[in-house]
């Protein structure tokens, strides 16, 4: 077995988006032919502007298929109060997808999304108590030789370098279900900077841990921390006995994301 995902977030169309790299992004991603697309939320930068979702559905529309795609706290209108807490993620199920749980399988590979942006928040997020009950009978369908993998927006710990706490609430409760649930690698975004560890890291008392791969933002000029201006993502291979991640940055020289460090997890930790 060896799969390939790309792991963009963060795309924020709207006032910071960078189209030259989202062109270029474009024309990498079909060069290195995933098995899997996955965007980890934020696809607009102000949800209460129809125009920026009209251009958000015309990039995912230009990147390779199959896709895994979950929302972010940003795909939540700010302004209009009556749709922040009455439907917020109505006009991403509109333009984006309707399914906000969804799940892509592969021979010996399950990757499982999940929503963590609510309306009552600005910037933070959870797992509700459907979102948990949703995603733990998706990840109870698949027994210890499938490789899961499970996608949202917020991250379980705030990255170094971040000196504003960005962890989401709930983190603790969150990495003891992947925990329990056996899933190896959680794919994250929302803060801007690229992050490669362990729920370990924070949670040592875990059985075995999950790791976590967090992608920087991949076309808006809000990169954060190291990754200050800065554009991101992540080319993942899991195989039989291994997960590779390769954190690729943006680099004008060249025109083209290119790899800036390289993880090995050994699999069955």
């Amino acid at each position: 077995m060896r799969y390939r995902i790309l792991h963009i977030s963060d795309v924020h169309v709207g006032p910071p988006f960078r189209a030259e790299i989202a062109q270029r992004l474009i024309a990498q991603a079909h060069e290195i032919k995933p098995d899997l697309l996955v965007i980890s939320g934020d696809f607009v930068q102000r949800a209460d502007f129809a125009d920026q979702w009209r251009a958000a559905r015309e990039l995912r529309a230009a990147l390779p298929i199959p896709q895994l795609v979950v929302p972010g706290n940003h795909d939540v209108p700010l302004f209009n109060a009556h749709l922040r807490l009455l439907n917020p993620l109505g006009r991403y199920r509109r333009h984006i997808s309707r399914d906000l749980n969804p799940v892509f399988e592969l021979p010996g590979l399950a990757v499982v999304g999940a929503c963590t942006a609510h309306g009552l928040t600005m910037d933070g997020g959870r797992l509700s108590r459907g979102q948990t009950k949703k995603l733990r009978a998706a990840l109870g369908r698949y027994g210890p030789e499938t490789c899961k993998v499970v996608v949202w927006h917020h991250p379980v710990l705030t990255p170094p370098g971040i000196h504003r706490d960005r962890t989401m609430d709930g983190a603790d409760a969150a990495m003891a279900l992947l925990d329990a649930c056996g899933v190896e690698l959680l794919l994250c975004g929302h803060v801007h900077v690229s992050y490669v560890g362990s729920t370990r890291d924070v949670a040592p008392g875990l059985r075995q841990g999950t790791i976590i791969c967090q992608s920087g933002t991949t076309t808006s000029g809000r990169g954060h921390g190291r990754e200050h201006g800065q554009n991101s993502c992540n080319l993942i291979e899991v195989e039989d006995h291994a997960i590779r991640i390769r954190q690729l940055l943006y680099t004008d020289a060249v025109g083209r994301f290119v790899p800036v460090a390289e993880y090995m997890f050994p699999r069955g930790r």
